[in-house]
């Protein structure tokens, strides 16, 4: 018995009554061939029967195995004699060179065999059979459509959890480049060293199996895939493809066209797919055990699938195996739990609670471990991830409210510090009865594995079966009047009871240069390499800044607790006179509001008219002790701003930390604003640079717009 990751196969002897009836002498070796019916969809699929594959090339490649009987879900074929390639040479191990050149033959041989002979191809298949570029766009929409839709609802919040976007597919076809002209061909598309029987007889040597794969297109896919699935060392590449171009100059010259430039294009599609199946695999294999062995296996093949994928897909990060280990854990969690007398009695269920957060009323602890169950099978468009967090949104039975599951992830780097902890200032602005949306904690605690989590009442849409809302584009009037109205109650918190220190700092009027100072501290621990293109591209070293930031003072105004990260996508639409909830206080700090104020309008690109509008209602609506001189000092914070993106974009883009966050994404794509913003604010010329077209690339994209509009110019 035998078996790849579709089919059953099953060697046997075929009886007297099944001799009769495929016409074969009694005792003669088949290979019985059940598709396995509990395998998800991983594959893609060009021809339904396996049949007719075989039927149509059986004239070319007369040694594959004939199928001699069939019906829905199995069928009979002949045995091929040999030995799998993968019992002698396993995977990893270098192919010696004979079987390499045997290898390239076969897939030559296959260009032999005639459109005509073939099945129908399937409606929309491209039309033109030497356009590279539309068979290329054509697999990434069927990977999207035979892969990825029908998994989605099982495996779309795992794929969210490590990163991966529901357009990924989508976006990869359209990004597919025009290509070198080559005619189509028959292609196995799934040549690995399972497929590859060695003969004992060496008449052919070879003989390839398996063909349920197969499709009709550019022999430079058929190349791809196989060099990716037969898991060559490295070394060897060169080596099959140099052979592979000798066979097929010698069979079909002109199917070697472009060779040298497009196969990177087949290579990359091949391992974008890759991640998908790889994921699933892992996933499954941990359903009914968890044992350590089989964990660092999953994890090493996830993580491994992520990383080859990540260019071609684009992935803005790739989590590093500590944290695709705990994704995986919770996913097999919330699986085990789902299954009859799964509940609970796995360790993987435990928790600690963190008592700085006590058991509430509406939220009881025998809640917080169906959360953490539910937290893994969260659906992806209730798992978002954010700079730091990865957020999910789930039920719980007896609770009539949606939450929010919300852990740090443990391998992003922030550059940008917190000050304060998130809990305290939730729980001190609950407290404080203020009309300020925010999200209450319900729980604090780390999962059996030490990863720490917080629970929060989810802020979105209502049931949580919808993503939330937010004033990407800038602020309508009413949520502007609705953000500075809770801005301005921010000042009637407790400070004492956040963070008494901060707040003795901020009543000493130091708040400026408190700020100055963790700017330059900031820019002074970024790594070697932010910090020389930082020099290239004409900003001053972390001392240099200093100096000239000590050159402004600000008026001292009365302390109050600032959100510290008014971003568009940390305010969340919502249907009343409040018009916003302001989520994640991460970035919460006790210090001058005025601060608040600008910090929003340098992330957010509200008109003109809306800023005026805010600072017009936030001047008015506080005292004087709040406000004072604010006309005069609300542009230094506004050039800090300018400096601060300057320098923490420009390491985003060198380190590619949290750029698959949408705000970090929008501010790094406007990237050469922000840099002619900074130099502004910093009085230095604008291209002073040894290599003028350096600037030149930086990104100047679309929304450019976030530093440039409410900024230009005094209210």
């Amino acid at each position: 018995m035998s078996g790849g990751h579709h089919n059953q196969n099953y060697v046997l002897p075929l009886t007297e009554a099944m001799a009769q009836g495929v016409r074969r002498e009694p005792g003669t070796k088949v290979t019985v061939r059940i598709r396995r019916p509990e395998v998800v969809p991983v594959v893609i699929r060009t021809w339904e029967r396996e049949s007719e594959i075989l039927a149509a090339i059986g004239g070319v490649l007369p040694h594959v195995p004939q199928c001699l009987a069939q019906r829905p879900g199995s069928a009979v074929h002949s045995y091929v004699e040999g030995v799998p390639l993968s019992t002698v040479c396993p995977n990893g191990k270098p192919v010696d060179s004979m079987l390499i050149g045997a290898l390239a033959e076969l897939l030559a041989q296959m260009s032999q065999v005639r459109r005509e002979a073939l099945p129908s191809l399937p409606a929309g298949w491209p039309a033109n059979d030497k356009d590279g570029q539309a068979f290329l766009r054509k697999l990434a929409h069927l990977a999207d459509r035979q892969i990825r839709q029908p998994n989605w609802s099982a495996f779309g919040g795992l794929f969210a959890a490590l990163g991966i976007p529901e357009d990924a597919l989508v976006r990869l076809a359209e990004r597919t480049p025009a290509m070198v002209r080559r005619p189509s061909s028959l292609c196995h598309a799934d040549l690995h060293r399972d497929n590859v029987i060695v003969t004992y007889l060496g008449d052919p040597p070879l003989i390839c199996v398996d063909w349920e794969l197969a499709t009709y297109g550019d022999p430079l896919h058929d190349l791809a895939t196989h060099l990716v699935r037969m898991r060559y060392p490295d070394f060897q590449w060169d080596e099959v493809v140099e052979s592979w171009a000798v066979a097929m100059q010698a069979a079909r010259p002109m199917a070697a066209n472009g060779l040298s430039k497009d196969l990177r294009h087949y290579v990359a599609f091949e391992r974008a797919q890759s991640v998908y199946p790889d994921v699933m695999r892992a996933a499954r294999s941990l359903e009914y055990s968890l044992d350590q062995n089989r964990l660092d296996q999953a994890t090493a093949s996830v993580t491994g699938a992520l990383r080859a994928a990540a260019g071609p897909l684009r992935l803005r990060r790739v989590p590093d195996e500590a944290e695709v280990e705990r994704v995986l854990v919770r996913w097999q969690a919330s699986r085990h739990d789902r299954r009859p007398g799964g509940h609970s009695t796995n360790t993987v269920h435990s928790w600690t609670p963190d008592e700085r957060v006590p058991e509430r009323p509406d939220f009881p602890r025998s809640s917080v471990l169906d959360a953490l169950i539910a937290e893994g099978a969260a659906p992806a468009d209730r798992v978002f991830k954010g700079t730091v967090h990865l957020n999910s949104v789930v039920r719980v039975p007896g609770v009539d409210f949606p939450v929010m599951v919300r852990r740090k992830v443990a391998s992003v780097c922030r550059r940008e510090r917190g000050y304060l902890s998130e809990h305290v200032v939730l729980g001190a602005i609950e407290r404080s009865g203020i009309a300020v949306t925010a999200p209450r904690v319900l729980a604090l605690g780390e999962s059996h594995t030490r990863d720490p989590f917080a629970i929060h009442t989810y802020e979105g849409a209502g049931d949580g079966s919808q993503p939330p809302s937010h004033p990407v584009n800038g602020l309508l009037p009413h949520e502007a009047d609705g953000l500075v109205d809770q801005i301005c109650a921010l000042t009637r918190v407790d400070l004492p009871s956040v963070d008494p220190a901060a707040t003795e700092l901020a009543q000493e009027g130091y708040f400026y240069e408190w700020l100055r100072d963790q700017l330059v501290a900031l820019v002074h621990s970024l790594p070697k390499e932010s910090q020389q293109l930082a020099r290239v591209l004409g900003l001053p070293d972390a001392n240099r800044l200093g100096q000239i930031l000590s050159r402004h003072q600000v008026t001292p105004r009365s302390p109050s607790l600032l959100h510290g990260d008014l971003n568009p996508w940390n305010l969340v639409r919502r249907d009343d006179a409040y018009a916003l909830t302001i989520i994640d206080w991460e970035m919460a700090l006790v210090g001058d509001p005025l601060y608040d104020m600008v910090r929003h309008m340098h992330l957010t690109p509200n008109r003109p008219e809306i800023r005026d509008r805010m600072f017009l209602r936030w001047s008015s609506a506080l005292p004087a002790t709040h406000t004072k001189d604010w006309k005069r000092d609300w542009h230094l914070y506004r050039w800090i701003e300018n400096i601060r993106s300057a320098y923490v974009d420009l390491d985003r883009m060198v380190t590619g930390a949290s750029l698959d966050a949408p705000n970090v994404s929008r501010a790094v794509n406007s990237y050469g604003m922000t840099l002619r913003a900074a130099k502004g604010s910093l009085g230095l010329p604008p291209h002073e640079l040894s290599n003028p077209y350096l600037v030149r690339a930086l990104p100047n994209g679309d929304h450019g717009i976030t530093r440039q509009v409410g900024l230009s110019a005094g209210p």
